[in-house]
């Protein structure tokens, strides 16, 4: 229980929280980035007759 109330109630706690989320936030958005960009592929250069 004293686990919780330093995480919820102090500076280092919360700052810990946003960290954390922080840290997934950037994670789903490269996952997301990186995903669309493997899906659009590279398209073959076209030979020029």
């Amino acid at each position: 229980m004293k686990l919780l109330i330093d995480l919820f109630s102090t500076d280092y706690g919360l700052m810990s929280i946003f960290g954390l989320f922080l840290i997934m936030c950037m994670g789903v958005f490269f996952l997301r980035l990186f995903l669309g960009k493997i899906n659009l592929g590279v398209a073959p250069p076209e030979a020029d007759k």
